[in-house]
């Protein structure tokens, strides 16, 4: 692996954990969803929650770091949709961390099958076979259980949050209405959640774009919000799906832009 990379396949479980993708950021990816572990002298910040069936994995996860379930200080969701919110509840529940988000996606939050999208999800599978076995990984890992949550900590655009890695946010809707992602700019890095993607789960395309109508509320909106995100001039992107984009976001939100809507 380059740029201090660590990659190791944990055993027994299906899961990759990636060190240091950034400075002190680690990745997280089960069934073709990423968390992150950011980290600094005073804890661990959770970066989106994925499935389910990740939730064992965070554990084993923060031990691989020589971390504990008692140096995480937030979870912080870069939007609500379902497969970023699979362990939410049990984390804030079991171990008492707070978990932030945009105002608008407390209701996704609380109902997590209920999002806005642009088109219908059934022709997917039909158009994109490859994707297939992607459906069935994330339904093995718990994507038709997961819980709501309510009572979220809220944050706002421009935010820098006051949790391990002082994150600052990126207001980029379109995905869904309250979609930010997370700069870390003393670490060069922009967790990009699923305002673009270097992986697509409805299509198993992969190369940075923007995710399928199947799942984005506007996609001409994730197109524009895409300026944003250019706007940190972030040497690495982060992705809510696929690999780490190293040749920074100004060449992914080129190849999103040409990629366009599917």
């Amino acid at each position: 692996m380059t740029g201090g990379e660590r990659a190791a396949r944990a055993a027994g479980y299906a899961a990759t954990l990636t060190r240091n993708v950034a400075p002190g950021v680690h990745r997280l990816e089960h069934a073709h969803v990423n968390c992150y572990l950011i980290e600094d002298d005073i804890g661990v910040t959770i970066v989106d929650a994925a499935f389910p069936g990740t939730w064992p994995l965070i554990g084993r996860a923060l031990r691989a770091i020589g971390r504990s379930p008692s140096s995480v200080r937030a979870l912080v969701l870069t939007h609500a949709h379902f497969d970023h919110l699979g362990f939410a509840r049990r984390v804030r529940e079991e171990w008492g961390v707070p978990v932030w988000a945009h105002p608008d996606e407390a209701y996704i939050a609380e109902h997590p099958y209920r999002y806005a999208h642009e088109r219908s999800r059934l022709l997917y599978p039909v158009r994109y076979p490859r994707a297939i076995p992607v459906i069935l990984d994330m339904t093995k890992a718990g994507a038709l259980k997961v819980p709501g949550i309510t009572d979220l900590e809220f944050f706002e655009p421009g935010d820098t949050l006051d949790v391990p890695g002082r994150p600052t946010v990126v207001f980029c809707p379109g995905h869904t209405f309250g979609h930010c992602a997370l700069h870390l700019p003393d670490r060069g890095a922009l967790l990009a959640g699923d305002a673009i993607v270097t992986f697509n789960p409805y299509t198993a395309a992969t190369g940075p774009q923007i995710v399928s109508g199947a799942a984005t509320a506007d996609s001409a909106q994730a197109l524009a919000s895409l300026e944003a995100l250019e706007a940190t001039d972030a040497a690495t992107v982060l992705p809510g799906h696929g690999p780490s984009w190293r040749a920074g976001i100004a060449s992914a939100v080129q190849l999103a832009r040409v990629a366009g809507p599917s």
